[in-house]
C-alpha cells in the first residue's frame, strides 16, 4: 500500500515510496529489487529497520515501511522528529478531502512508518493505533495535545497551525477551509527505539 503523504500536515510529507513488501516482489528479481529500494533510502533507515527486526523477529518477513518526515520545512520537520522520538508527539492530522482528491488510501491501524528528520535520517519507528475522521471544529484538546506534543494551549495551537496549513494548501485548488472540514486523525505509538 502506498500512502500519498504530501497532503498530510505534520505527517510524512516526504512522499517516498519505500513500502514495497518483499512478498510483492517476484522471486527472480527479489534481491535486485530489494537492493534498488535500499539504495533509494538513507542508510540510517535500513539500519534502524534491521535493528528493529533483530529485536522483534516476528516482523522479519515484513517489508521496510515508508520513511518520511513530518511537516514541510527543515526546522519543523526536525523539531517534530525529536518530539516523536521523546514520545511527546503521538498523533498526526491530514485533510480527508485530499485523500479523496488523490485517490489515496486512508492510514490504517497497525501500519508502521519510519520517522526521519528533514534530511532523511531515521529517528523512530511508529505504529498507528487509531484512525478516525473528525470535523475540524470537533478536535479535542486531548487529541491536539498528542498531535502538537505540548500541553500548553494545545487546541489553540493545533487550530491555528492546521487552519493556516490547510488554507495555504487548499488555495492552490481554489478551495477554502471550513470549520466542518473532515480531518483524518491518526494516533500512533513509538515502537522503536525502545525507551531506556
Amino acid at each position: 500500500m502506498r500512502n500519498i503523504s504530501i497532503f498530510l500536515f505534520l505527517i510524512l510529507v516526504g512522499c517516498k515510496d519505500e513500502s514495497k513488501n518483499k512478498s510483492e516482489i517476484g522471486t527472480e528479481n527479489q534481491s535486485e529489487m530489494t537492493t534498488e529500494i535500499e539504495n533509494e533510502i538513507d542508510q540510517s533507515v535500513s539500519e534502524m529497520w534491521n535493528n528493529f527486526i533483530q529485536s522483534n523477529p516476528e516482523f522479519k518477513n515484513d517489508g521496510i515501511p515508508e520513511s518520511d518526515f513530518f511537516h514541510n520545512n527543515e526546522k519543523d520537520a526536525n523539531r517534530l522528529a525529536e518530539l516523536t522520538l521523546t514520545g511527546k508527539k503521538r498523533a498526526s492530522s491530514g485533510l480527508y478531502s485530499l485523500y479523496q482528491q488523490y485517490n489515496a488510501d486512508l492510514p490504517s491501524v497497525g501500519t508502521k512508518q519510519i520517522v526521519t528528520d528533514f534530511n532523511g535520517n531515521a529517528k523512530a519507528i511508529i505504529e498507528n493505533v487509531s484512525v478516525d475522521t473528525i470535523p475540524f471544529n470537533k478536535i479535542s484538546k486531548e487529541y491536539a495535545e498528542l498531535d502538537m506534543g505540548t500541553d500548553i494551549e494545545p487546541l489553540e495551537k493545533w487550530k491555528k497551525a492546521h487552519w493556516e496549513f490547510f488554507e495555504n494548501f487548499l488555495k492552490e485548488s481554489g478551495q477554502k477551509p471550513t470549520e466542518e472540514m473532515l480531518i483524518v486523525a491518526v494516533e500512533f505509538e513509538k515502537i522503536w527505539p525502545k525507551n531506556e
